[in-house]
């Protein structure tokens, strides 16, 4: 995927990318390719795959619901940047909390941020676990993404107490949601959520069928939860 046509893809979305934001997404993959060599962000470096399976399905979730409305944002276990910076980019008037547990790439994020120009990122180092019982950021988001991070009943623990109640939160998920759903209904529920749709499309040039799962906030979470670090992980809930 070229450059013109990650542009025409968006813009047939309804989303329509400036000069300037071209320029961004360009410079963000130099630099992703640049601080690869240093530090294992990505398995995926080669340009036009970097467009198709980083930046345009980091995108995805802007066509099924009004980022333009969303003032507040946290991605959880952000990695690289995904989906946050992309989605950034495309709405600059996002604050954008990005929280992971490896500080280096809050260093590498940082430096993104700075050289596209980006204001209103913020990375944060550390375990959602623990993050998630800190009144700054426990049900303080309209709206908290998480991408390929976990299975959906563990991420559920992991990102719906960082949503306030009538905000969403928004799992990028790869093929065959079905067993996961079923298998988070308790742990959506017993967290606050409530599942609003599943929206499932193909990936431009045959990249492969993903999943957007769209839950709404619509109870606080319960105190105890998100559980201590590692917990979650051994005894999901079920």
């Amino acid at each position: 995927m070229k450059r013109e046509e990650f542009a025409q893809a968006l813009l047939e979305k309804g989303i329509e990318l400036s000069a300037k934001q071209l320029e961004q997404f360009d410079q963000y993959f130099r630099l992703l390719v640049e601080w690869n060599e240093k530090m294992n962000l990505t398995g995926i470096t080669e340009e036009g795959q970097v467009y198709n399976k980083h930046f345009f399905d980091s995108i995805t979730p802007a066509f099924y619901f009004p980022f333009d409305q969303v003032e507040s944002a946290v991605d959880i276990g952000g990695g690289a940047g995904f989906p946050s910076i992309p989605l950034k980019i495309c709405f600059p008037h996002l604050k954008m909390t990005i929280i992971d547990s490896l500080n280096k790439r809050m260093g590498f994020l940082q430096h993104v941020a700075d050289e596209l120009g980006l204001e209103h990122v913020y990375p944060v180092h550390g375990r959602a676990e623990d993050r998630g019982q800190e009144p700054a950021y426990r049900e303080a988001f309209q709206v908290v993404v998480a991408r390929a991070v976990a299975r959906l009943n563990l991420l559920s623990e992991f990102c719906l107490p960082f949503a306030k109640v009538g905000g969403h939160f928004i799992a990028l998920k790869g093929a065959e949601i079905t067993p996961e759903l079923n298998e988070a209904k308790k742990a959506i529920k017993t967290l606050g959520g409530k599942t609003r749709k599943v929206e499932t499309f193909q990936l431009l040039e045959d990249a492969g069928e993903r999943n957007i799962v769209i839950i709404e906030k619509v109870d606080s979470t319960p105190k105890n939860y998100p559980r201590k670090a590692g917990v979650p992980a051994k005894k999901p809930i079920l």
